[in-house]
């Protein structure tokens, strides 16, 4: 993936490709987990509550069936793009704890306070997250928390997110924490920081099944 995609996708959990498939059963050496990061499990479930967070917003926020089928169809590949996102925010963290980097509360809550004046209001601000980077009202703190935490490693480093340094910092951290992606959604690239899709033929075969079913 292009360093300057990844790097919009930490910083506005932008969403990327492939059909959302909830129905993985965990890989082998983690039965039921989408993704173990460190000592930290992300369970499938976990995963499909996020994605129904989204959903939920989504169907609010929108007025009647065509426009919410069109939301949808705008964040294709949700579920991988939330696991990618979940996983992303671990490797982040523990690059910026690495680096004594911390974020306050008053720093999200300025943030924030800036964000929806430019967007007129609150509840436009949060309309303007959702449509814009799949980011539901209740994950918007989350997301700014992450936000800020990568702009001010970026800074710690001396450089900015879209630089060499930063992307090292987090490659370093992911190897600490051993990245394990259940093969459904794909592989952990290290040095990237990356979420991959992984190339398995019977994968494959049983996503293009999967997708033929009626929702």
């Amino acid at each position: 993936m292009h360093r300057r995609r990844r790097t919009a996708f930490l910083l506005s959990a932008a969403l990327v490709t492939a059909a959302p498939l909830l129905t993985a059963c965990g890989s082998d050496a983690h039965p039921g987990a989408a993704a173990v990061v460190g000592d930290d499990r992300i369970t499938v479930s976990q995963l499909e509550n996020r994605v129904n967070e989204v959903r939920t917003a989504q169907r609010a926020a929108t007025k009647g069936e065509a426009q919410y089928e069109q939301a949808i169809a705008k964040s294709g590949g949700l579920a991988r793009d939330t696991l990618h996102g979940m996983v992303l925010d671990r490797v982040l963290h523990r690059a910026a704890q690495d680096a004594d980097v911390t974020v306050t509360r008053k720093e999200i809550q300025q943030a924030r306070a800036g964000l929806e004046e430019q967007a007129g209001g609150a509840k436009a601000f949060e309309v303007t997250w959702l449509q814009r980077y799949g980011v539901p009202p209740e994950r918007i703190d989350d997301n700014l928390r992450v936000q800020i935490e990568a702009q001010k490693l970026a800074a710690r480093l001396g450089a900015d997110t879209s630089q060499p340094a930063f992307w090292k910092s987090l490659s370093e951290a992911s190897k600490k924490l051993g990245v394990d992606l259940n093969p459904r959604y794909g592989t952990w690239d290290v040095e990237k920081s990356s979420r991959v899709d992984a190339k398995l033929p019977w994968l494959r075969e049983v996503t293009q099944a999967e997708s033929r079913q009626p929702a």
